[in-house]
């Protein structure tokens, strides 16, 4: 028969006294009939059912318990193997392998399920203890992700699956919550800063899960940070504490704050995407979530925010922080590296070489170990090349550098012979002749923009505006020789009236034809 509790035992005897059929008693107290029968019969032997004698004490009420007789026990299968069971325990065998022993080699016929109470009778299992553990307002917040399903995401047009950020401040309770569709780092870094813009102000302690936005490596007692992350907790002041690996239940708070919003915020909702799931999230954070009785706390989360944590929190710096990651890339034989599907460039002696990127909202700057070596804008969309003409070798930069534009800009500055040049050999269709237009703008580096501006003067006249043309009369030195016009001088009002002119018409000379016919 079954054991009861004395505090049942004490009911029972104190309703049999006043008369109570077993049928009654066994229905209000929950027992069987034959356990209320077998008890009355144990009372009536000891006499503790006549009214002249009082009720049994504690101590009586024991020895009640103790003469009550108990349902036989049936002998555990392993019995006749305990001796092997524990020999096989000591030697580090688990409860399956300890099984399949019994079974392989010593033909065991029981169960899986005989096994393990017996072995649990030889060693009884340890209860699990948890100290609770209270932080002073101000002195810790723990993070962590949750997944939520798919939302509609209006950037790619298209359902993703979704995550929940949740911060949790461990003396008041009080949330950060926010959806994304990754854990990467930018998202990470970005979601901590929204958080303390949101409490504004920062707890001395983050408690991170191991996620490798936080942590690159999880160790027991030495775990290795992530590189931004690092340099985001000294930028705001905060310490860093990663939980110890598969120990959930060290950031507890923050687990059941998951846990609450994907309950009682996410359960049975449908948004029309990621954008408006956010902005309710927000709303019920305030609303719903910060106003309600906590279930440990037993006050409203914004209460003791707003009382006791929000003074106790570090103060926001001035500057936010703006680094996002901290990734090693290649330099390509263009001299530019790749980060998020667009190129920046960097000085040509590191080609082949791995530099670091720290990439923040809106600069890229790469570095050698401690040497910054060049600060780019960042990228808005893949495939932008940023790329600095300094980066490439000398004659590399001159042809990134003389773009067609440049090119008129710099022949107007030496003469109107030359941008007539240039002009003119641009226009030239279908042939390119910007390297043309290089090469002779390179000249003046040589020769001086006068004496180049003067071969072309002189290339014009003649209707040869070409480079072989020009470098020609730069070798002869014909640029320091005045052109025609300029030894006749002006030209003037007709013929006669010019100093030179000669006195005699060529049909004098040549009276049987013209001048070509003679020459012919």
């Amino acid at each position: 028969m079954e054991r009861l509790h004395r505090n049942y035992l004490r009911d029972l005897i104190y309703r049999l006294r006043a008369g109570e059929s077993e049928r009654r008693i066994a229905a209000d107290l929950g027992l069987s009939r034959p356990t209320v029968h077998k008890y009355r019969a144990l009372a009536e032997r000891q006499g503790y059912l006549s009214p002249d004698r009082a009720l049994p004490d504690d101590a009586s009420l024991q020895w009640v318990l103790g003469g009550a007789p108990c349902a036989p026990r049936q002998p555990s299968t392993v019995e006749a193997y305990a001796e092997t069971v524990g020999q096989l325990l000591v030697q580090g065998c688990e409860m399956s392998a300890v099984f399949a022993r019994l079974r392989d080699d010593y033909g065991y016929s029981g169960s899986y399920s005989a096994v393990r109470r017996f072995i649990h009778q030889l060693h009884p299992i340890e209860p699990r203890v948890t100290m609770r553990v209270h932080r002073a307002p101000g002195e810790e917040a723990q993070v962590d992700f949750g997944a939520v399903g798919v939302l509609y995401d209006p950037r790619q047009k298209r359902p993703r699956p979704a995550y929940v950020f949740v911060a949790t401040l461990c003396y008041s309770r009080h949330q950060y919550a926010e959806l994304v569709f990754d854990q990467k780092v930018p998202t990470w870094i970005g979601l901590h800063r929204h958080a303390f813009e949101f409490w504004g102000g920062i707890p001395r302690r983050i408690v991170p899960d191991n996620l490798k936005a936080a942590v690159s490596q999880a160790l027991v007692y030495d775990p290795v940070l992530g590189e931004a992350y690092r340099r985001m907790a000294q930028h705001y002041g905060f310490l860093i504490s990663p939980t110890r690996p598969a120990t959930p239940q060290h950031k507890g708070k923050v687990e059941n704050g998951v846990h609450y919003v994907q309950r009682n915020f996410m359960a049975g909702q449908q948004f029309t995407d990621i954008d408006m799931a956010n902005r309710r999230l927000m709303t019920w954070v305030r609303e719903q979530a910060g106003t309600r009785n906590h279930g440990t706390t037993h006050q409203p989360p914004l209460k003791l925010f707003a009382t006791h944590e929000q003074p106790a929190l570090l103060p926001l710096p001035t500057e936010p922080f703006t680094l996002l990651a901290i990734r090693p890339v290649k330099v390509h034989p263009d001299c530019h590296v790749v980060i998020a599907g667009s190129y920046y460039s960097v000085p040509y002696r590191y080609v082949g070489q791995t530099l670091e990127a720290y990439i923040g909202e809106r600069v890229v700057q790469l570095f050698s170990a401690q040497e910054l070596l060049c600060t780019h804008e960042r990228a808005l969309q893949p495939g932008e090349h940023h790329t600095r003409p300094d980066h490439y070798p000398s004659e590399m930069a001159e042809y990134l550098q003389r773009t067609p534009a440049r090119c008129r800009q710099l022949a107007a500055q030496i003469g109107p012979a030359t941008l007539q040049v240039v002009q003119a050999l641009l226009d030239d269709r279908p042939l390119d002749r910007l390297r043309s237009v290089q090469a002779i703008l390179r000249f003046e580096e040589r020769v001086g923009g006068q004496r180049l501006e003067a071969a072309c003067a002189r290339s014009l006249y003649y209707g040869d505006a070409s480079y072989r043309r020009i470098k020609q009369i730069l070798n002869a030195a014909l640029d320091r020789e005045p052109l025609p016009d300029e030894l006749l001088g002006p030209v003037p009002a007709s013929p006669g009236d010019h100093p030179y002119a000669f006195a005699r018409s060529s049909a004098e000379f040549f009276p049987t034809g013209t001048l070509e016919e003679v020459g012919r």
